[in-house]
């Protein structure tokens, strides 16, 4: 088992990773000191152990069309019937978008109720479960409305991913593959507990410095602002990390079309990327001008269209031209 803090003061949290990790959930929630817990799950229900509490089971389902916060309404609505209160917690298993939703639920719920993850999916356990974002959608964007929640405890059972179908591991593939360019390394080739570490190990850091997104945070979503348009525009038939894989190589090249990097460490953005199996050209069918609209919206973007990009300096939050966006848009390859 490898364990990774999030040192965060009086509000650090364990990441444990390997194997077996479930198994210590009823340990967990023992340390907390609830009394009752509500288990939120899109997966059987044996997937999540004994949690040695009494407990509320609740069914979930991943996916984009179901991180709303009609969802987050009928899930608070049940812990009350349930008779929650905010010394108890709250225990998500799923992908992503679960982790996320039943995160946003927690953190709405009485004010703040802790929060135990157990992410199911390659993606949900190298990124979205651990950093405290915890959001839903609207219909104008991405995670448009949510809280930062951190949980208590994140437990990245590797046995979860041997059901996983190949797309989900790549898009899981696409969130670590971001991570060679903002300061994890090459992890191709390790065991997939180390890339798990290894991309945890890099958000713990980060989110050490900047917990809620003032500016150092930015760099964790390279590639994601034109991975979550992507998303939007093709209706969730672009998974979050294709999305992010294809948004990677467009950063190398952006980057390298406004002179901050040369041309071969663009071309890494492009062999990283492929490397790990992902497609690395738009899909077919894109506008350009529902892209550019889309990425306007993005949360960091301020006035104008906002990128985090490779440069001299390392990784950077920059403003760009329009026109030089859609010039790079123009030349991407398609989709292979």
């Amino acid at each position: 088992m490898i364990t990774v803090t999030v040192e965060l003061g009086e509000r650090a949290y364990p990441v444990h990773i390997g194997a077996g990790a479930r198994h210590l959930l009823a340990g967990v929630l023992r340390d907390i000191g609830a009394r009752r817990v509500a288990v939120v799950s899109a997966r059987p229900r044996d997937a999540v152990p004994d949690p040695g509490l009494p407990a509320l089971h609740l069914a979930a389902e991943d996916g984009e069309d179901n991180k709303r916060l009609a969802t987050v309404e009928r899930m608070c609505e049940r812990f009350a019937e349930f008779g929650l209160s905010r010394h108890d917690a709250v225990v998500s298993c799923g992908g992503g978008t679960t982790t996320d939703t039943v995160g946003l639920a927690a953190a709405l719920y009485h004010r703040g109720v802790a929060v135990v993850h157990l992410p199911t999916s390659l993606l949900a356990q190298v990124d979205a479960s651990v950093g405290g974002k915890t959001a839903v959608n609207l219909s104008l964007g991405k995670n448009l409305v949510g809280a930062f929640w951190q949980p208590r405890a994140v437990l990245c059972d590797t046995g979860f991913l041997d059901t996983l179908p190949r797309r989900q591991w790549l898009s899981g593939y696409g969130e670590i593959a971001r991570c060679h360019f903002i300061g994890a390394g090459d992890l191709r080739g390790l065991p997939v507990e180390e890339q798990i570490a290894a991309s945890v190990r890099l958000k713990a850091r980060i989110v050490a410095r900047d917990e809620r997104d003032g500016g150092l945070r930015h760099l964790l979503n390279y590639g994601h602002t034109l991975g979550h348009a992507l998303e939007i525009a093709s209706g969730a038939a672009v998974q979050h990390g294709e999305g992010v894989a294809i948004g990677t190589v467009f950063a190398g090249r952006l980057a390298y079309a406004l002179g901050r990097i040369g041309a071969a460490r663009a071309e890494e953005h492009h062999e990283i990327v492929a490397s790990y199996g992902l497609r690395t050209g738009m899909p077919a069918g894109m506008s350009a001008d529902e892209l550019v609209t889309l990425m306007r919206r993005d949360k960091k973007a301020g006035a104008g269209l906002t990128f985090v990009l490779d440069g001299p300096r390392g990784p950077e939050l920059v403003r760009s031209p329009e026109e030089t966006v859609r010039e790079v848009l123009a030349a991407m390859p398609a989709e292979r």
